[in-house]
């Protein structure tokens, strides 16, 4: 039996569509199972029971002989179907560079830009607890250090990590490209903002969201 696979998902969500890149670009077919998180549907004991106990997506489902197995953290998702690609690197040392910047991307990057683009986006800052109003400042402080981190990075070289993209553009470039719904003009970046062209220009590497 050949592995099959189902991407469980909120379609709005940056690290879903990371999943999605790396399936396009490889041409692996995913079925999607769609849920909605500002309406609660991953936050039942159905949820927890069946897909994950985290009460959080992107899941990724592989079915295979084993029977159904998930991977519930978007970058493991995307090295498991990314291994023996072009999208993983040769060399230990850039393997390792394309690590550092995954973590990077879960660490700094996504926590902030990330949780910006939902708060205002999609929650409303007049929604917001005053416990999460008062993180904003800090959220926006960091995401900024963090943009600019890549754009000195990138101001020197096309590629985050050797002469071709890889896992660490793949993981980057969802919220980076929707830095501007987090309340960051990426004019101000025009090295992000080319990279971000090369990106998409990758064939089949960014599909319709």
């Amino acid at each position: 039996m050949s592995e099959g696979y189902t991407l469980h998902e909120d379609p709005r969500s940056g690290n879903c569509y990371k999943i999605k890149m790396v399936a396009s670009y490889l041409g692996i077919p995913l079925t999607i199972r769609a849920y909605d998180i500002l309406k609660g549907e991953t936050r039942t004991p159905e949820f927890a029971a069946n897909v994950s106990k985290a009460n959080a997506i992107p899941v990724l489902e592989i079915q295979d002989d084993l029977g159904p197995r998930f991977i519930p953290e978007s970058n493991a998702a995307c090295w498991y179907l990314a291994e023996g690609s072009d999208l993983i690197p040769e060399g230990r040392f850039n393997r390792a560079e394309m690590l550092r910047w995954m973590f990077f991307e879960q660490n700094t990057h996504e926590p902030n830009i990330a949780t910006l683009r939902f708060w205002y986006q999609f929650v409303g800052v007049d929604n917001l607890s005053e416990e999460q109003k008062a993180m904003i400042t800090a959220k926006s402080n960091t995401a900024v250090s963090a943009l600019r981190l890549l754009e000195d990075h990138l101001a020197t070289r096309d590629w985050m990590v050797g002469d071709a993209a890889t896992l660490a553009d793949v993981v980057l470039f969802p919220y980076t490209q929707t830095a501007e719904e987090s309340r960051f003009p990426l004019a101000n970046y025009p090295a992000i903002g080319r990279w971000l062209e090369r990106v998409e220009n990758v064939p089949a590497l960014t599909p319709p969201r």
